[in-house]
């Protein structure tokens, strides 16, 4: 269990009360902030038309905060192949993989990134949603353009997000390194892993089955802190999955405290809880310590969708701290 690296999942959440400018200077704090207690890397997501969610393409992201970072890996997690020119992928994680040698991940997804059919639309230029063959060839045109557009000794470490079987499956077929979504369908990530080392073919991207997990991870002083810091999340979650996840502000927490949830909704939330990491930072290191031995991560990508500022980053120091000495 010992030395199982840590990294962090960045959604940009835009906050209730604050403005996309408070959020983009907010992703160069935080950078700054995991460097310095030594977190491995930081992906940044691709959303659209969300007023919870910042619409900051990952590429830029990646470049604003690479340019006041110095070792942290940082990267898109993910980019959204169906989204985009598989030449146009290439250039842009090239480039940025040429300014930063060694520091540039580039995590490849499926999903529209959008909860709005006729944005969704919008970005594939009137086509409906990628089917399994057109990902397929997406993800190998790209990584066939990284080849021939980049310097060999510059090219950006490509990963294939997933959160189903289908996703593990081309992951291995392509010999990919995997991030898996525990965060967003922890019901398949068990059985996903498995198939996925089970069918990895090696390639030039990796020898191995190599196997990232990222895990909603909210850490505070006290298990009531943390229940509170949680909140917000859990209010995002439910409007989610009614359709309307992306129709308000990331809430604060005594907002959310005043939500009021149906006793199906806690029940559906609570259970979802248990398969994260939410709590006191022994009971988070201990869940986190278990989620990678049932796993056999090896790394673990926390997703901190905490309000403010400084109680996220306590969050991610409580986390360096206590799981460090767990797995040690």
């Amino acid at each position: 269990m010992g030395g199982i690296p840590l990294s962090a999942l960045e959604l940009a959440m835009l906050q209730a009360g604050g403005r996309p400018a408070d959020a983009l200077r907010e992703t160069a704090a935080f950078a700054q902030e995991l460097e310095g207690l030594g977190y491995r890397r930081i992906w940044y997501a691709e959303h659209h038309h969300s007023l919870s969610v910042g619409a900051f393409p990952p590429a830029m992201l990646t470049a604003h905060c690479a340019t006041s970072t110095s070792a942290i890996r940082l990267g898109s997690g993910g980019v959204l192949a169906p989204n985009h020119a598989p030449i146009s992928l290439a250039e842009h994680f090239g480039t940025l993989a040429a300014l930063h040698p060694g520091r540039i991940d580039m995590g490849i997804g499926r999903g529209p990134g959008t909860f709005d059919e006729a944005t969704a639309r919008a970005l594939r230029r009137g086509a409906g949603p990628a089917t399994d063959a057109e990902y397929r060839q997406d993800v190998a045109a790209i990584l066939s353009s990284l080849v021939d557009e980049a310097a060999p000794d510059t090219l950006p470490e490509p990963w294939l997000l997933a959160s189903s079987t289908a996703g593990a499956a081309l992951a291995a077929e392509l010999g990919l390194p995997i991030a898996f979504a525990h965060h967003i369908r922890p019901q398949n990530t068990a059985e996903a892993l498995k198939r996925y080392r089970a069918a990895f073919i090696p390639s030039r991207w990796c020898e191995r089955p190599r196997v990232l997990v990222s895990v909603l991870a909210v850490c505070a002083e006290t298990e009531e802190e943390a229940a509170w810091q949680a909140g917000p999340f859990a209010v995002f979650r439910d409007a989610l999955f009614k359709g309307a996840g992306d129709a308000h502000p990331f809430r604060t927490p005594a907002d959310a405290a005043t939500h009021l949830f149906t006793e199906e909704e806690r029940d559906v939330l609570a259970d979802f809880r248990t398969r994260q990491a939410v709590g006191s930072p022994e009971n988070v290191a201990r869940r986190l310590a278990q989620l990678a031995a049932e796993t056999g991560a090896d790394e673990l990508m926390l997703y901190t969708p905490i309000h403010d500022l400084r109680a996220r980053v306590r969050s991610f120091e409580l986390v360096k701290e206590h799981f460090t000495a767990t797995s040690a």
